[in-house]
């Protein structure tokens, strides 16, 4: 899409960027245009170049030679220097948010551009919050500008470097880009922050959206471009008239990657009376009384607000935040939930796959075969010794049951690799434990149709095999394709009520939302 004569000047223009990492080429010859006013979506399937494109137009990696970008028309020095991006208008929102979560939210929003004192020039802490409280205004989000962001929500963290980005926009100019961090918004949030990208374009501002969701794709963006592999196999197609099983069909090539029927038990899951886990009493966070049975082989849900105290469950289960009350069994092991740590847990077989698996989960600087292995170190093998052909046998395994992409376990460092791909190796890591009860805290945040289905495969195929598994998650769509059973979590009084109909989630969930009605109360 060139400017017609006369034509303001595209906002962004990409001409030949190509990406090389060692010897494997990420990114090859992409051509891309963003026009004023408009919201582009940039769609893909995990490990297709999507967040190595947005980091080079961020200046965190430096493209190949013979690339140029320009914006509104003018040149870009490669690699991107950061200053001369947010100087011409780029605002960026990574994937991880790049929050720093012990400081407060004035603080984040400002860092890199503090307001100071004419003569001191010391930071004018007025004129910072106050900066931070208009940024968030404009996103319809009231926060206290002095609260510590690591005690905020999923979805004001991603308010917050959100406003960060448009800190200094200035209407009718510049470009937002937004790499998968709209998925922390639900319900009135996202329709928030959906509304602030429209006023966006409507002013004359530009917008690249990345998302794993085609709904969201398909109702937000005027075009739409697809990578596949590295390569663009669309460019500004327009969304009008674009269904999802088209745009899937263009990420992944293949028709199948749409099917809304949850995979097949090949084993029938257990019933509450023969449960293997029971929670009793459960306090703690933000969650009070909290009572569930999960049988052994079954998949039990459990979702509610966002923002709630729901969100609290796993790390409570998993020792990583003591209860004020509570007592778990598993199998003819009981633990008080009061005394116990993570340590106590695991040696329980209790083990938790954590939202964020980059600051909790995965040790990004080691390769995929280490940090698989890793929690499989105690226990086999002599004392102080875990052989390396146990360690590939592992790591192999692990690999091919997945479909972890590249495939060569002891190559490519966890970092080098795609969101989805990063999941799956997080998920192999726990699996190769052969736990009792898994918990799982969002599992498919964050990754493509195509590695979605693998893990909803994944994740049956250990529940068939005898693991009692929770999964906690703000997304009805998993809740309703995976689970055998879904409770949600009362905000009123904390705690669970039982759907009628795990496979009509979202509908259950918005009438709860929106009556605050309660069932009958299960476990």
């Amino acid at each position: 899409m060139a400017a017609a004569p006369g034509a303001p000047a595209l906002r962004l223009e990409v001409r030949g960027l190509s990406k090389t990492f060692a010897s494997v080429r990420v990114l090859q010859d992409v051509h891309l245009d963003i026009a004023p006013g408009e919201i582009h979506g940039l769609a893909g399937h995990n490990g297709s170049g999507k967040s190595t494109l947005v980091k080079i137009l961020a200046g965190v990696h430096a493209p190949d030679p013979g690339a140029c970008i320009k914006l509104d028309g003018h040149p870009l020095r490669l690699p991107v220097r950061p200053g001369q991006a947010h100087a011409a208008g780029l605002g960026v929102v990574h994937q991880d948010l790049g929050l720093l979560d012990e400081l407060s939210v004035a603080d984040n929003i400002c860092v890199g551009g503090f307001p100071v004192r004419r003569w001191t020039r010391s930071i004018d802490r007025a004129a910072r919050d106050r900066l931070a409280e208009q940024a968030l205004a404009r996103l319809g989000v009231r926060a206290d500008p002095c609260r510590r962001v690591a005690s905020l929500p999923a979805a004001h963290q991603a308010a917050v470097a959100t406003a960060r980005a448009v800190r200094d926009h200035r209407p009718g100019s510049g470009l937002l880009v937004l790499d998968e961090s709209t998925r922390a918004f639900t319900g009135p949030d996202r329709e928030h922050i959906h509304a602030f990208l429209h006023r966006i374009s409507e002013e004359g501002g530009s917008v690249l959206l990345v998302s794993h969701s085609l709904p969201e794709l398909l109702r937000t963006a005027d075009r739409i471009s697809v990578l596949r592999d590295g390569r663009l196999v669309a460019t500004g197609r327009p969304t009008a008239g674009l269904t999802e099983a088209e745009l899937a069909h263009l990420m992944l090539g293949r028709r199948d990657v749409l099917a809304t029927d949850p995979p097949e038990r090949t084993v029938a899951p257990g019933t509450p009376g023969a449960a293997q886990v029971r929670v009793a009493a459960l306090d703690g966070g933000r969650i009070h009384g909290v009572a569930l049975t999960v049988g052994r082989g079954e998949i039990v849900g459990v979702g509610g607000v966002p923002g709630s105290g729901f969100e609290d469950i796993p790390r409570l289960l998993a020792g990583a935040i003591r209860a004020r009350s509570g007592e778990l069994t598993v199998g003819d092991r009981r633990l008080d939930l009061t005394r116990a740590n993570v340590r106590a847990c695991l040696r329980a077989g209790v083990v938790l796959v954590p939202e964020r698996r980059d600051l909790e989960g995965l040790a990004y600087d080691i390769d995929v075969r280490d940090n698989i292995c890793l929690p499989s170190l105690h226990g086999r093998g002599r004392p102080g010794f875990f052989s390396l052909k146990r360690q590939s046998d592992l790591s192999t395994q692990a690999l091919q049951g997945l479909d972890i992409r590249p495939a060569n376990p002891d190559r490519f460092t966890v970092g080098m690799l795609s969101g989805g791909n990063q999941q799956k190796v997080l998920l192999a890591k726990w699996f190769a434990t052969t736990p009792e009860l898994l918990i799982l805290h969002e599992p498919t945040q964050g990754v493509d149709v195509g590695a979605r289905s693998d893990i909803l495969r994944a994740l049956r195929k250990v529940a068939d095999a005898g693991t009692s598994v929770l999964v906690v998650s703000g997304e009805p769509e998993i809740l309703a394709r995976l689970c055998d059973r879904v409770l949600v979590h009362r905000p009123d009084d904390g705690g669970l009520t039982q759907l009628d109909a795990p496979g009509d989630v979202e509908a259950a969930l918005e009438r709860l939302h929106s009556t605050g009605s309660t069932a009958q109360e299960t476990t």
